[in-house]
C-alpha cells in the first residue's frame, strides 16, 4: 500500500475471529473501552452502538460499533448468529498489536484461531 501521506504517523490492525461472550450493546461499550485501557489509547466520548434491530439479512444481525479516540478510533462489528466479530483499530500513536489479539482473545472468549492483518 502506498503511503500517501509519510509525515502522518497511523498504525492500523484488522482483527477477525468468532466469540462465544455473550453481548449485549452495553457489553460492546464496555469491551471497547477496556480494549482502549488495554492499548493505552484514550478515548474522548463514548461509544457509539448500534444494533440494526431486524432490518437486513438475518445473517447480519448484530452490533455496529465506533469508539472515538484522541488518535482516532476504533471500529468493531459483531455478527450475533455466526457469532463473528471484525475490529479495526486505526490510531496516530503506536499501540501493540499482540496486546489487542491477547486481550480480544480473553474478552470475547474467541473460539479458534483469530485473524489479522496490520498495516
Amino acid at each position: 500500500m502506498d503511503d500517501l501521506a509519510p509525515e502522518i504517523y497511523r498504525q492500523r490492525l484488522l482483527l477477525e475471529g468468532r466469540y462465544r461472550a455473550d453481548l449485549d450493546a452495553a457489553a460492546v461499550e464496555a469491551f471497547l473501552l477496556e480494549l482502549a485501557q488495554a492499548l493505552g489509547l484514550t478515548p474522548y466520548g463514548r461509544a457509539v452502538v448500534h444494533a440494526p434491530g431486524g432490518q437486513g439479512q438475518e445473517i447480519n444481525q448484530g452490533f455496529d460499533a465506533f469508539l472515538p479516540l484522541v488518535d482516532s478510533g476504533i471500529a468493531a462489528y459483531f455478527w450475533s448468529g455466526p457469532r463473528f466479530f471484525s475490529i479495526v483499530v486505526y490510531s496516530c500513536a503506536p499501540f501493540q498489536p499482540q496486546a489487542a489479539l491477547d486481550f480480544c482473545r480473553e474478552a470475547l472468549e474467541a473460539d479458534g484461531p483469530l485473524a489479522w492483518k496490520e498495516f
